[in-house]
């Protein structure tokens, strides 16, 4: 399948996890792909070339508005364009509101949201210029609900949400789609440590995965990063074309409760 034949991808936080998930997706549909990412650039980038595709890295600290202007203009030197905007990089810190430390609060907002305003407003001329473009931000069920000791997330997600909102409404009369993506638990290595965490302290591996599920998620069961590839590729879809500012929980069910 190559629907993405002769587009580019700039995917952000993708040495790792979810949108290295999503990385791949995007390439075994033909595009070519710019990672980002603190993570093994080497390793990822082996990784996603076996798909065929030019496949770059940039290094840009999401945190600086200086260092996100260079990620998309070094995307739009190695490829000529940026057709699709994945707006995955994300932080988190856990701690009571009165608890909560300042310079948390503006890292993950800078990471979570500012970067995704950035990343868009530079990104989005050249989309119309070229008549097509997506644009997806990787937002999470904590930008539709909210859980305790996480109000800078929350904060963060729900402010994606809006902003993917206002971007889909200035682009509804052009072929440039913007939507977010609101996935539940995923197993990935911060994840992981959570249930490594309570598995420690009960001693039992199986029940603290289960009971971390059990929680939230009804599936029981984590949604992967392949998962949310598949459906990134669908929003990057002709017949996503008419899905404008939506936000897509993948979930287990966990906003239906």
């Amino acid at each position: 399948m190559t629907i993405l034949k002769g587009k580019t991808a700039l995917v952000t936080g993708s040495t790792s996890g979810i949108g290295l998930g999503i990385a791949h997706c995007l390439a075994a549909a033909g595009a070519d792909i710019v990672l980002n990412g603190f993570g093994d650039a080497t390793q990822a980038l082996e990784a996603v070339r076996q798909h065929g595709q030019q496949v770059r890295h940039h290094p840009a600290d999401l945190s600086r508005p200086e260092e996100i202007a260079a990620l998309v203009a070094f995307a739009e030197g190695e490829f000529g364009a940026v057709d699709i905007l994945v707006n995955n990089a994300g932080i988190q810190h856990v701690a009571p509101v009165e608890e909560f430390p300042a310079e948390r609060w503006d890292s993950i907002l800078a990471i979570n949201l500012s970067a995704a305003f950035h990343t868009t407003r530079l990104a989005l001329p050249g989309m119309r210029r070229r008549n097509w473009g997506r644009i997806v931000n990787i937002a999470s069920v904590h930008g539709l609900v909210a859980s305790a000791q996480k109000s800078a997330y929350v904060a963060a997600k729900h402010g994606l949400l809006g902003l993917t909102k206002v971007v889909a409404l200035e682009t509804a009369q052009s072929p440039v789609t913007c939507n977010a993506v609101c996935p539940g638990w995923v197993l990935t290595p911060l994840v992981q440590q959570q249930i490594d965490a309570r598995a420690q302290a009960s001693g039992d591996p199986l029940a603290a995965r289960h009971d971390l599920l059990a929680e939230k998620q009804p599936s029981l069961e984590f949604v992967t990063p392949e998962q949310l590839g598949a459906l990134v590729l669908f929003l990057c879809s002709d017949a996503a074309s008419q899905v404008r500012g939506a936000a897509w929980n993948m979930d287990g069910g966990w906003v239906a409760q």
